[in-house]
């Protein structure tokens, strides 16, 4: 077995692989899955105020039997309903069914509000009364980082992000400063480039080294996360792949490997931009003939529906 637990920055330790609840919904299904989570050795629930679905994650984890050292729990400030941050950790911890989180964060840099030094001040007091005994970010750039660090009196012990080998190099400079701070990334939406993106250029270097290791492409990946020194945070629904994912934790990846990875990753990365580049001139000439059509006639055209509807998901290829 395993994934380590790492010291953070304050002192306190966190497991280095956390099951994540983002699309589970809410309802009966969210607490099976997180029951099943834990039966198979995850001690590390990731959850958030936006997700709906504390209180399910809360009862998942009351039911599981462990004591409440031995599970590992994350939620986020989502902004969600217009609620302060105090009264939101408050119900957060309501929801879970505990004194306290392990760590809390701010799920965005937009939700930092009226600004990102009073917002964080508002979390150092939340970890001064022992609600949280861990603090930080998610979503954060190195621009919003600075502007936290420059007012803070405790630093974020972490910031969770989106990494994965097609959106490595542009997480690059977050990474890097991250590390010189001594900030811990957690990596959610890893396994993106096999669920979301598959037949792309980082399966040729995965499906190579799963096969000359006989271990599945999904652990690769995950073993890439942490040969970046991130803490993963994912998910599923199918027991057998969660024993996979923590058995990746013994995996050890080659320098040539990872490097085979991230240079797939630059490849796919750049092919991904130039078919975003494609949709958006698509899209913005079917405006520009509408608006031609509208000009010349007086009126749309009385068919229409050649033009499609653009979709947020063609345009958000990460």
């Amino acid at each position: 077995m395993p994934w380590e637990t790492i010291e953070l920055n304050d002192g306190n330790k966190i497991p280095t692989i956390a099951f994540g609840t983002w699309t589970l919904g809410n309802g009966q299904g969210p607490i099976d899955q997180v029951e099943q989570a834990i039966s198979v050795g995850f001690s590390h629930v990731d959850t958030a105020q936006s997700y709906r679905n504390e209180e399910e994650a809360g009862k998942a984890i009351r039911e599981s039997g462990l004591s409440r050292n031995e599970i590992y729990i994350t939620t986020k400030y989502s902004g969600t309903n217009g609620l302060d941050i105090e009264t939101s950790i408050q119900n957060s911890l309501k929801n879970l069914g505990v004194s306290y989180v392990d760590l809390y964060l701010i799920h965005h840099p937009r939700l930092a509000v009226p600004d990102i030094p009073t917002a964080w001040a508002q979390f150092e007091e939340i970890k001064k009364k022992g609600l949280a005994k861990s603090i930080g970010v998610s979503n954060f750039g190195v621009t919003e980082l600075q502007a936290l660090l420059a007012s803070a009196k405790i630093k974020p012990a972490a910031n969770q992000i989106l990494l994965h080998p097609y959106v490595y190099a542009t997480q690059a400079p977050i990474l890097a400063f991250a590390k010189a701070e001594g900030i811990a990334i957690e990596a959610y939406s890893s396994l993106i480039p096999l669920t979301h993106r598959p037949g792309g250029p980082v399966d040729v270097p995965v499906n190579k080294i799963a096969e000359s290791r006989g271990v599945a492409p999904e652990q690769v990946l995950l073993a890439w996360v942490k040969a970046k020194g991130a803490i993963a945070v994912t998910t599923s629904s199918k027991k057998d792949r969660l024993q996979r994912y923590l058995d990746a934790g013994d995996l050890e990846l080659s320098t040539t490997d990872i490097a085979a990875i991230d240079a797939a990753g630059a490849v796919g990365a750049q092919t991904l931009v130039k078919k975003s580049a494609l949709r958006n001139i698509g899209a913005l000439t079917l405006v520009a003939l509408l608006f031609w059509a509208t000009f010349h006639f007086g009126h749309l055209p009385a068919r229409d529906d050649w033009l499609s509807e653009t979709r947020s998901s063609d345009l958000d290829f990460w």
